[in-house]
């Protein structure tokens, strides 16, 4: 390694590398790495949780953004299947072949952590788990129930394909740089089964418009987009705010109105 000068972390790609031994064990124990898996890694960076998955898992993949990174982690990693691109870009199906369980891990960067797990939320039906550090400010809206502050578009949409597990938090000193917020260890694994929806663009419309204007009833806040006639459960649906209902209720509103625009 002493062919490559020291990193300096960069700030347009959220860069705060993992340095905490304990952390990183507890972490890696909670993966649960296995041979069989089709493990993932987005973001390895210096690779601190990489050497101890690839142990584990010799074929796993990583994805690095970073070039500099990425020249450092295949000479550190010879058998690392490293693919040198944007996740947020990456078709994962094409990653994943034949049987196992597949895992998606990371210290994700704060400023594409959502879009990521929204591109992600895409393959629920061939990725069974994903363990992500986070902003926990994030996380805590991801796990919120109805009701809460913290109940939004984000929460309605990852709990209708996922559940999610809040695992620990980790303080800003197990990082180099230190971020200026803590972050926390999540577990988020796609439901076998989720709610089925008629259209899921509608759905995801219909959050989104619900919670533009959470102050507002979800009939004034979804006036463009409700037809004339409605079904009485609907109507009282339509009476609450977007925060006092559940993600189940979102899906039949969503199915009532795309059944709606067909009558």
């Amino acid at each position: 390694m002493d062919q490559f000068p020291a990193h300096q972390a960069r700030k347009r790609f959220g860069q705060n590398f993992l340095t905490d031994t304990s952390v990183i064990d507890r972490i890696v124990r909670s993966i649960n790495p296995q041979p069989s898996d089709h493990l993932i890694e987005i973001g390895p960076g210096l690779g601190a949780i990489t050497q101890h998955l690839l142990s584990a898992c010799p074929r796993m993949i990583a994805v690095e953004l970073d070039r500099d990174l990425s020249a450092r982690l295949q000479h550190q990693f010879p058998s690392l299947h490293l693919l040198e691109g944007d996740a947020l870009k990456t078709d994962f199906a094409q990653l994943i072949s034949g049987n196992g369980v597949t895992k998606v891990v990371g210290n994700l960067p704060y400023n594409i952590s959502t879009p990521l797990i929204f591109h992600l939320l895409s393959y629920g039906n061939i990725i069974h788990e994903m363990y992500f550090m986070l902003q926990s400010e994030v996380v805590d809206r991801m796990a919120s129930p109805p009701g809460s502050k913290t109940y939004g578009r984000l929460s309605v949409m990852v709990q209708h394909s996922c559940s999610v597990e809040p695992l620990f938090e980790i303080p800003p000193h197990a990082f180099n740089p230190q971020p200026k917020v803590t972050s926390t260890f999540v577990a988020i694994k796609p439901h076998k089964n989720p709610a089925p929806l008629q259209d899921s663009a509608l759905f995801e419309r219909l959050v989104n418009l619900s919670f533009q204007q959470r102050r507002k009833t979800l009939r004034n806040a979804l006036h463009s987009v409700l037809p004339q006639t409605l079904s009485t459960t609907i109507e009282c649906q339509l009476s609450r705010r977007a925060e006092q209902l559940s993600v189940t209720e979102f899906v039949e509103l969503a199915n009532h109105l795309n059944q709606a625009k067909y009558r």
